[in-house]
């Protein structure tokens, strides 16, 4: 029992000098660079070493540094004192309101990689308000190719077109990426094809562009291979039901075998159709699939003679996704404006899902449509509160 209890608070002293050997050199770097130290990264440290525990998600922001100030903050001290002390324990890598350059991205890219003596097994990274070209992006996607990254934040990013073709040209759609945010990115109707063409045949789940300009043409856009892959996914299904049930018609009509072969054949075709069934789902057909769809003011609406026509084409899609995608989970239509019509039809699509006993989603929509429509509408499904704030978030860290 004192052997176990020495061991465990050995352990918990390696974390405690670990942590604190990783501070020392990232002060040292930061004057060696001249750089300012982040307040928050101290803060979470000191708090992890009380807690005993291990730092798994790395926070690197500076609220309190100026554009007036002498010393300025920087990137590459953390990434020399993550290599310098071989600091492997976190899977989460934070960055805020850093104006990146091309050598940072590069020595980022390289601690994500599995390349080298030491891994850094990150699984998610967010780079917040940051400055990134084209050229930044491109290296990053090669990057998120060899890493274990599942999770891609690049909100209040300025991609553009060039930029997001340099995530397609780097590969990203290779990679294991399964949940991709582009909120506040300054994506126009331009980008819809070019997301589609990101999300085909890729790891991406969950998609959040909140806060963009694709309006009714870029989103159909986007939204196109997506139901094209639900279609064929639904015809599958239903020929595995049709084949499944004539099958179980003709064994109901034969009455000639006994009564532990019929045991032991309904038993096979049970399984046969768990099998079918699982063969038949959101991998049976190449294309995209999404779990989570996320596009909430994009300026989507009904807006002119010409807006009308693109408003509707919107919602064909759209519907179809609802009514046929069985791993659809998450839809958020908020502050985009689809109206009375557009309400009614989403509607028609839910009940329809349901009668189709698939499962039902969280979705979250306009007010401007009658009560009485969005009230029916969040009773055929689950109302979804956005976790995506519309600006920036300003945190405070206390200084200890």
């Amino acid at each position: 029992m004192r052997k176990a209890q020495s061991a465990v608070k050995s352990a918990a002293d390696d974390k405690a000098a670990q942590l604190r050997a990783l501070w020392k050199r990232y002060e040292h770097h930061c004057t060696q660079t001249n750089s300012c130290p982040s307040a928050g990264l101290r803060h979470d440290i000191l708090q992890q070493i009380d807690r005993q525990e291990p730092l798994k998600k790395i926070m690197l922001s500076f609220p309190d540094c100026g554009p007036s100030d002498t010393v300025q903050p920087s990137l590459r001290p953390l990434l020399m004192a993550l290599r310098d002390e071989r600091y492997t324990h976190a899977q989460e890598f934070h960055i805020w309101s850093l104006s990146l350059k091309q050598k940072d991205i590069v020595e980022l890219c390289r601690l994500l990689e599995k390349r080298g003596r030491t891994v850094y097994p990150f699984k998610s990274l967010e780079l917040l308000d940051c400055k990134l070209t084209e050229g930044s992006l491109e290296r990053l996607a090669k990057a998120a190719v060899i890493s274990y990254l599942t999770t891609l934040c690049l909100d209040y990013t300025c991609v553009g077109p060039e930029g997001l073709k340099g995530l397609l040209s780097g590969g990203l759609g290779a990679s294991g990426i399964s949940s991709l945010s582009l909120c506040y990115c300054s994506l126009g109707s331009w980008s819809g094809a070019l997301l589609a063409s990101l999300l085909t045949n890729s790891s991406v789940r969950e998609l959040y562009i909140n806060g963009n300009e694709l309006q009714c043409g870029g989103a159909t856009e986007l939204l196109k291979p997506v139901a094209e892959n639900s279609q064929k996914v639904a015809e599958i299904q239903n020929r595995t039901t049709s084949i499944t049930d004539e099958t179980e018609l003709i064994s109901q009509r034969s009455n000639t075998a006994s009564s532990r072969q019929k045991k032991a054949k309904s038993k096979g075709k049970k399984t046969k159709k768990k099998q079918e069934k699982t063969k038949s789902g959101h991998g049976a057909a190449g294309g995209p699939w999404l779990e989570k769809l996320h596009m909430c003011d994009n300026s989507i609406g009904g807006s002119g003679k010409e807006g009308l026509n693109h408003l509707n084409q919107f919602l064909e899609i759209l519907c179809f996704i609802v009514k046929f995608s069985s791993c659809l989970t998450e839809l958020d239509l908020g502050e985009n404006h689809i109206g009375e019509d557009g309400g009614r039809r989403l509607l028609e699509a839910l009940r329809e899902r349901k009668e189709a006993k698939l499962s039902p989603i969280k979705i979250q929509v306009s007010t401007r449509m009658s009560t009485e429509t969005f009230s029916a509408i969040l009773k055929s499904a689950k109302e979804l509160k956005s976790g995506k704030k519309r600006r920036k978030p300003k945190v405070q860290y206390k200084i200890m």
